[in-house]
Parts: structure tokens; C-alpha cells; sequence
């Protein structure tokens, strides 16, 4: 499993803004959440992607497809058949 497989939709969107320049209150005003919910998230995704800090969590989205990086990871296909013969 690759660790951004282990995130939430939530970690994924909460990390995709920043990587999008966005402050821990825009995110929270964008998702109708508060400031600290966010701080939540990151810290979470901070621990499942092994980063330190926001610019780490930014330069490993942009790294990892940057826009592309909300979509669905591709599975390879090896693991495509084992999931569909299980």
C-alpha cells in the first residue's frame, strides 16, 4: 500500500490546499469545518506521509502529480487481478 493510499478523502483534500498555497483558515472556511479540525488533519497526514512540516507536505504532493494527486491512484495491474479472483 503507498502511504497516500492510508489518507482520509479528507487528509487528501486538506493536503491537495495546501499544496495549493491555502492557510490552515481558508481550508477551514472552504470545507465549512474549523481551523483546528484542519490542524487535526494534518497532523494525521503528517504522520501517514512521514513529512515535517506544510512546505514537506506541498513539495511531496507537487512530486506526486500536484493537481492529479486528488484522483485515484492506478493500482497496478498485477494487484487489479488479485483484488478481482478474491
Amino acid at each position: 500500500m503507498m502511504p497516500r493510499e492510508r489518507l482520509t478523502p479528507k487528509e487528501i483534500q486538506v493536503a491537495t490546499l495546501v499544496w495549493q498555497g491555502l492557510t490552515n483558515r481558508e481550508i477551514g472556511k472552504l470545507m465549512n469545518t474549523t481551523e483546528q479540525v484542519i490542524k487535526n488533519h494534518l497532523r494525521s497526514t503528517f504522520d501517514k506521509l512521514g513529512v515535517w512540516s506544510r512546505l514537506e507536505l506541498a513539495m511531496y504532493v507537487a512530486s506526486h502529480g500536484g493537481k492529479t494527486w486528488l484522483e485515484e491512484p492506478q493500482r497496478p495491474v498485477f494487484e487489479q487481478v488479485r483484488a478481482a479472483a478474491g
